[in-house]
């Protein structure tokens, strides 16, 4: 198959585009201090609920075909890794409000060209639960923030009310027509088990001399037998991190790390993540293995290391595998301005952390 080439011009900048990122800081920022001033702390602007924190390896597959060699992929290798695991919502909700989800993953010992600004031997990927991001586009991306700051102020129980809408319309369409919609999922995701599920970068990036998004897919024995897992909220309101703090007191969790690559430009637009790649067009391809041995995934040392002095951005990253399109151009400056803000007000100094030994056991 031939795949299309990474070139400097495949970016197109939307009209009105830094306007709607200038949006999307300021209303995400009064969506944070929303929650600040109800409880008490500054937290993540999204992904503020961890479900687990971990340490593990990430081993470059060997003998990777020239296309796949790309980037920090270009040789095989075992680099150190630290995993977050976390619930979609930018405030620290009981797990009825069950949304979409993340896995950050920062590497750790990589070499070569760094974006401007980052100064650590690190790459992240920031991924999450489907294979799209609804909002689309810059644009999109300010609308979607203003809905969901419209929501924050909300008694808890409307948001639970709201995403059990938004899952059960999802279920029928799932299985009338066999097609979810990605926006009802972003709202109301089912009450699956966190180390069974799908995680993608829903934005391209570059990928050496291509382009690619990238899925981590669970592929342990234990992990895939949690396929008929459902959470009862009910009976447990932090219930996803409990079980994932179970599993990993007894297994390991491996994922294999795929890439999706470019390869036609009319189905698989850079510049709208509304659109999903079709997978005729392009397979998920695997390029690296993540082991995350058997721990104890919510140390106090290590998730207060985590989720208070640690950082996971897009920008956190190679020139290799610079983010690419309108949402991610808007990450690379949202995530900073709000993890600043966020900063600010704990008082806790951010660490863009370098080295896997920094973090505490």
């Amino acid at each position: 198959m031939a795949y299309l080439p990474y070139r400097d011009d495949i970016e197109t900048l939307e009209p009105g585009e830094q306007e709607s990122i200038d949006g999307i800081i300021q209303g995400m920022t009064q969506e944070s201090q929303t929650v600040e001033k109800r409880d008490g702390h500054a937290v993540r602007a999204s992904h503020a609920k961890s479900t687990a924190c971990v340490v593990g390896e990430l081993t470059v597959a060997d003998d990777l075909p020239p296309e796949l060699a790309q980037g920090l992929f270009a040789t095989p290798g075992t680099f150190a890794v630290a995993v977050r695991f976390a619930q979609g919502p930018g405030e620290k909700l009981g797990d009825r409000v069950s949304t979409h989800r993340g896995m950050a993953i920062k590497i750790f010992g990589v070499e070569g060209e760094a974006l401007a600004g980052h100064d650590a031997p690190t790459q992240d990927f920031v991924l999450a639960s489907g294979t799209t991001f609804p909002a689309g586009t810059a644009a999109g991306f300010l609308s979607q923030a203003k809905k969901i700051g419209m929501t924050v102020p909300m008694p808890e129980a409307v948001k639970s009310a709201a995403a059990s809408v938004a899952r059960n319309i999802n279920a029928v369409l799932n299985a009338v027509a066999g097609s979810p919609s990605p926006t009802l999922d972003f709202y109301g995701h089912p009450f699956s088990h966190p180390l069974d599920e799908c995680y993608f970068s829903q934005c391209p990036i570059r990928f050496g001399d291509y382009v690619a998004k990238l899925g981590a897919f669970p592929v342990a024995a234990e992990q895939r037998a949690l396929d008929g897992w459902t959470l009862d909220p009910h009976q447990d309101e932090d219930g996803f991190r409990h079980a994932a703090i179970a599993y990993f007191d007894g297994n390991d969790a491996v994922f294999e790390l795929r890439a999706q690559l470019w390869a036609n430009a009319d189905t698989q637009p850079i510049e709208d993540t509304s659109v999903d790649w079709p997978t005729e067009d392009s397979a998920y391809r695997t390029i690296a293995t993540i082991r995350l041995p058997r721990q104890d995934a919510y140390s106090a040392a290590r998730v207060r290391y985590f989720d208070e002095v640690m950082t996971f951005r897009p920008a956190h990253s190679l020139a290799a595998h610079r983010p690419l399109g309108g949402v991610m151009r808007a990450r690379l400056q949202v995530y900073r301005a709000l993890s600043d803000f966020r900063h600010r007000e704990t008082g806790i100094a951010a660490a863009n952390t370098a080295s896997v030994d920094d973090i505490p056991a």
